[in-house]
C-alpha cells in the first residue's frame, strides 16, 4: 500500500485513526502496531514475518545488552555485536547476495548460484532503525524498552516503515512511552501531509512521465537538449517525489502524536556538495555520521584518515541505496566532490560569488543522478556523451515541441524547490489573518485533485521503495 492511492486515503487512514482515538491510550502503540503490519503486508504478506522476527531478536537482545552495560561492558559488547550481525544478516543476504553471487562468479574457480532474490521493501530503512536502538542502548543514550508493542511500534509504524525519515531510537523514546495529540497538532499534521501527498502526486508523478518520454526518445533520437531534459526533469522528479513522501511521514507521524527529524531542507539551494548533503535525506546523512563516520574517528585524526572515514562512509551510502556498480560509482562520485571541496578547494570556493555556486553544485548534483537513474553503465555512458553533443545532434523538433508543452510544468516545479512559496504565503497568512482561511481551503483543494488524479491513474509509485 502507498500513501498516494485511494484505498489509504479513503479506508485505510480513516480506520487507523478512528480506532487509535477510540481505544484507551494504553493500547494505542498495539493498535499502531497492528495497522502498520497491515499496511506493510498489503501487498507482500510473506515479508512480514521476516520484518517482525528482525525486531523480536533485537528486542530479546536488548535486555543483555542493558543490564551488562555499565558492570560488564564486554559482555555487553558481545551482545551488541550479536544484535547487529541478526539485524544485518537479512538486509546482506536479500540485497546483496545476488551482486556477491554474479560478481564473484566471473572469477575463476567461482561459480555461486544466482538466486533472483526479491527485496523486502523498506528492509534498509527498518534494519538502520533496529541497529539504531541496539547501539543507543549500548551507549546509554536510551533506556530499554520493556513493552514489545511499543518497541515493534517505534520499528514498524507504518508513516516512515517504507522510506524513512529514518529514526534514531532516542529521538522517539519518550514518545513511545507517552504522548498526546492536540487539535493545533493534529491540523499542522494534516496540512503537512496534504502538502506532500500534493507534490507527490501532483508534481512528482508528472516530471517522471516526462523524465520518461526524454529518456526514451534518447534510444530513437538522441539529442543533447533531450539529455538535458532527461537528467532536468529525473532530478526534479526525484526531489518532488521523495520529499513528497518524507513530508507525508512528518505529517502523519504528528497526526498520531510523533514528531519525526526534517529529512530535506530546499537541496537544490545549496552552495555546496557538503551543504547538499546537510539538506537531502538529512537523516540517512545524521544515521551514517552518528553511529560510523564519528566512531571511526570523524575528523580529529588527521587528513588521511578524514579521507579514510569519508571513503567508508560514502561506499556504504552508495550500497545503501543499491545492490549494483552505478550505485557505488555514485557513492564513489560524492567521495571524489566532497574530498575535494574539504581538502582542495575550501578557500577558493568562498570566493566565488553565491549563486555561481549554487548553479555549479545543482549541476553536479544533476549530474550525478545520471547514475543513480540507470543502472546500465553503457547507458550512463552514451547519455554524458549526449550531453555534450557526441553522437548526436544538438535537438530534436519534437524535443523542442514536448519541451513547450511541459514548459509550465517545469517552472512550476523550479519554483516549488526553492524556499519563495514557503515564505510568500507564510507572510501573507501571518500578516494579513483574512487568509488564514487559505491553509484549510488549499489542503481540502489538494485533496480533491489528487483524488481526481488518483482515480484516472492506475499506479503511483514511490522511487525510494526500491532501496
Amino acid at each position: 500500500m502507498v500513501f498516494s492511492s485511494l484505498a489509504f486515503l479513503y479506508a485505510f487512514l480513516p480506520a487507523v485513526l478512528a480506532a487509535c482515538y477510540l481505544c484507551p491510550r494504553r493500547w494505542r502503540n498495539a493498535v499502531l502496531l497492528l495497522f502498520s503490519l497491515l499496511f506493510y503486508g498489503w501487498g507482500e504478506p510473506k515479508f512480514i514475518l521476516l520484518m517482525v522476527a528482525s525486531f523480536t531478536a533485537a528486542y530479546a537482545f536488548g535486555f543483555p545488552i542493558a543490564k551488562n552495560r555499565v558492570e560488564k561492558p564486554a559482555a555487553a559488547r558481545r551482545w551488541l555485536i550479536l544484535s547487529l550481525s541478526v539485524s544485518l544478516s537479512a538486509l546482506l543476504f536479500f540485497k546483496y547476495y545476488d551482486f556477491g553471487a554474479e560478481t564473484l562468479s566471473r572469477l575463476p574457480f567461482w561459480n555461486l548460484p544466482i538466486l533472483g532474490l526479491r527485496l523486502p521493501v523498506g528492509i534498509s530503512f527498518y534494519t538502520f532503525q533496529i541497529m539504531s536502538y541496539s547501539i543507543d542502548l549500548y551507549r546509554g543514550d536510551a533506556e530499554l524498552q520493556r513493552n514489545y508493542a511499543a518497541f515493534g511500534t517505534y520499528v514498524a509504524l507504518f508513516p516512515q516503515l517504507i522510506a524513512g525519515p529514518i529514526v534514531r531510537y532516542r529521538e522517539i523514546d519518550r514518545q513511545l512511552r507517552d504522548r498526546t495529540v492536540a487539535a493545533a497538532d493534529f491540523a499542522a499534521g494534516a496540512e503537512r501531509f496534504c502538502a506532500g501527498l500534493a507534490k507527490k502526486v501532483l508534481l512528482g508523478d508528472p516530471l517522471a512521465g516526462a523524465w520518461t518520454y526524454f529518456r526514451d526518445a534518447l534510444t530513437l533520437s538522441p539529442s543533447a537538449l533531450g539529455a538535458w531534459l532527461s537528467v532536468v526533469f529525473y532530478s526534479l522528479h526525484l526531489y518532488f517525489d521523495f520529499s513528497g513522501y518524507s513530508d507525508m511521514a512528518i505529517g502523519l507521524g504528528r497526526m498520531f502524536g510523533f514528531h519525526f527529524p526534517e529529512n530535506f531542507r530546499y537541496p537544490y539551494t545549496a552552495e555546496s556538495i557538503a551543504d547538499f548533503w546537510r539538506r537531502w535525506h538529512i537523516t540517512l546523512s545524521a544515521w551514517f555520521r552518528e553511529y560510523v563516520y564519528i566512531p571511526l574517528g570523524g575528523n580529529r585524526r588527521g587528513k588521511w584518515k578524514q579521507f579514510r572515514n569519508l571513503a567508508v562512509v560514502w561506499v556504504l551510502t552508495g550500497l545503501w541505496h543499491g545492490a549494483d556498480w552505478n550505485f557505488l560509482l555514485w557513492g564513489v562520485y560524492y567521495l571524489v566532490l566532497l574530498s575535494a571541496e574539504r581538502f582542495l578547494l575550501r578557500e577558493r570556493l568562498q570566493k566565488i560569488p553565491a549563486g555561481l555556486r549554487r548553479a555549479g553544485t545543482l549541476l553536479l548534483v544533476f549530474l550525478g543522478f545520471l547514475l543513480f537513474s540507470e543502472s546500465d553503465l553503457a547507458t550512463v555512458g552514451r547519455t554524458l556523451g549526449y550531453l555534450v553533443g557526441a553522437g548526436c545532434r544538438f535537438a530534436d523538433l519534437l524535443d523542442g515541441y514536448r519541451l513547450l508543452v511541459l514548459l509550465p510544468l517545469l517552472a512550476v516545479a523550479a519554483v516549488g524547490c526553492t524556499p519563495l512559496p514557503k515564505r510568500l504565503f507564510d507572510r501573507l497568512t501571518e500578516k494579513r489573518p483574512c487568509f488564514r482561511w487559505l491553509r484549510p481551503a488549499l489542503c481540502v483543494l489538494a485533496l480533491l485533485l489528487v483524488t481526481a488524479c488518483l482515480a484516472d491513474r492506475a499506479f503511483s509509485p514511490f522511487e525510494y521503495f526500491q532501496f
